[in-house]
């Protein structure tokens, strides 16, 4: 059985930094792709961030510059740390983590809410 609990999220004024973590655990072989989505109130879930296994990363452009995502595979987590926050960055989000666990799967986070307003 595998786990993927979110952590950190929470209400900030604009300018302010959050930091979102993200921990996978259970009978894991192998993690793959760990990844960031959100989804603001009547709009589509969209690709925040993500980083590969090998290490690779890659940002939407709203939020680069902004934004940096980290992992820590002995730990089996995944970080986003979210800077320079603006109003239009409040949504719920949610982390991704494609696992062999022995088959391959993407298992999500239960989704955290970032609200950024004065």
């Amino acid at each position: 059985q595998v786990q993927v609990v979110q952590s950190g999220g929470g209400l900030v004024q604009p300018g302010g930094s959050l930091r979102l973590s993200c921990a996978a655990s259970g009978s894991i072989f192998s993690i793959y792709a760990m990844d960031w989505y959100r989804q603001a109130p009547g709009k589509q879930h969209e690709s925040v961030a993500g980083i590969s296994n090998v290490g690779g990363t890659h940002y939407a452009d709203s939020v680069k510059g902004r934004f940096t995502v980290s992992r820590d595979l002995a730990k089996k987590t995944v970080n986003l740390q979210m800077n320079s926050l603006k109003p239009e960055d409040t949504a719920v989000y949610y982390c991704n983590v494609v696992i062999n666990s022995p088959r391959i799967a993407n298992y999500w986070g239960q989704g955290t809410q970032v609200t950024v307003s004065s």
